[in-house]
């Protein structure tokens, strides 16, 4: 009778079910995993991504010079793939306006309409205004543009005439630059407030939680308002810029820090931290080694869905001229040109950077969604 090999694993029994060999997946392979499921939070994902390139390659991504003038109020160019005689064209051009033979019976001006008989070609990685890639490199290359390097308006211009599509590629910076800094100190500060106060508790988290009851009691708008006139107007604009992300922030953190405190209140309280404390662990030591990578999912997905409420915020600052003074560019102070109905009823394509803000706010509330879902299933 032959002797049965003791290293080989036994045969699985009759009438059972073998499972495949798998590896086991790490927590944030499992998280990816479900976040591919939600077409939704892919759609945000892709969409932030673009917004981040986007603001990185400003001058390479925007046409023209966004501190360029032309024509005032100049309507959008649309790319148009015919020629004058309607005919198709493979490759898509734009008419320039330009004042006609024909007058206008009542006014007796020149007839403004498309000059067919000097379209501009379009074309990928055309030269144009100068520039400095991250301020250090030298480039002349535009993304997309006129092949001729003549201005193009595939949004129209403002009252100075100056390219709405170029500012509101270069405003994507600033505005993001904003929501950016300020989410980043709100985590910072609500994440490590939240965690000491939750994990101390006591009288020094009903002290913690009284200040932190105060600075949510605050009008935040009239807050805003009166603290961003502080600041005089001659101020150099990174001291005006630095004041507003400050300001934002001081009234910011208190709602992400009271959200952390409850994550860390349930933590403080589960077998394997009692049993930290019981071996002597010190605090430092539990707070970061067991609290805080157990309440940073929560925080990731806070995150996603504190930015678009910064960006609303900065948009609604900039319109009413308390966020972001020239020479630099942001989305609400683009929008400082819609202030009267006259503007928005004749010329429309001002109101583009609400098309930006809009876009923004779905990315990220559409990836904060999607994480959501994929960190906390059930």
């Amino acid at each position: 009778m032959l002797a049965r090999d003791t290293s080989l694993p036994p045969p699985p029994a009759e009438g059972a079910i073998e499972k495949p060999a798998r590896g086991n997946e790490s927590y944030i392979a499992l998280v990816w995993r479900r976040l591919k499921r939600s077409w939704t939070g892919m759609a945000g994902l892709w969409l932030v991504v673009l917004l981040l390139l986007m603001a990185v390659f400003a001058e390479f991504l925007a046409p023209m010079d966004p501190k360029a003038t032309d024509i005032a109020f100049a309507p959008p160019q649309l790319p148009s793939f015919h020629d004058k005689d309607g005919n198709f064209v493979a490759r898509p051009r734009v008419y320039a306006l330009a004042d006609s033979a024909d007058l206008d019976p009542v006014t007796f001006q020149p007839i403004v309409g498309p000059d067919y008989e000097h379209p501009r070609l379009l074309g990928f990685f055309v030269e144009g205004s100068p520039y400095r890639l991250f301020g250090l490199i030298p480039a002349d290359r535009h993304f997309f543009g006129s092949m001729d390097g003549q201005p193009v308006h595939f949004l129209g211009t403002d009252k100075f005439g100056r390219d709405v599509l170029s500012r509101a590629i270069h405003g994507s910076r600033v505005s993001l630059m904003i929501a950016l800094t300020v989410v980043f100190i709100i985590t910072m500060i609500g994440t490590t407030v939240g965690m000491v106060s939750g994990y101390f508790g006591g009288r020094f988290d009903v002290w913690v939680q009284r200040f932190v009851e105060l600075v949510l009691a605050f009008p935040q708008l009239p807050l805003y308002l009166a603290l961003t006139t502080l600041i005089p107007v001659t101020a150099p604009t990174n001291v005006f810029l630095a004041f507003v992300i400050i300001v934002m922030s001081a009234l910011g953190w208190a709602q992400m820090s009271r959200e952390v405190r409850g994550k860390t209140l349930a933590l403080a309280r589960v077998d394997y931290v009692r049993a930290a404390m019981a071996v002597g662990a010190t605090d430092r030591r539990i707070i970061m080694q067991h609290i805080l990578p157990n309440v940073m999912s929560h925080v990731i997905v806070a995150v996603t869905l504190a930015i678009p409420t910064v960006v609303l915020l900065e948009s609604f600052l900039g319109f009413l001229g308390f966020a972001v003074k020239p020479p630099l560019i942001s989305w609400g102070l683009m929008l400082q040109d819609t202030a009267t109905y006259s503007v928005i009823g004749t010329y429309p394509w001002i109101l583009s950077p609400v098309g930006f803000v809009l876009i923004t706010v779905f990315a990220f509330n559409a990836l904060g969604d999607g994480l959501r879902d994929a960190v906390d299933p059930y």
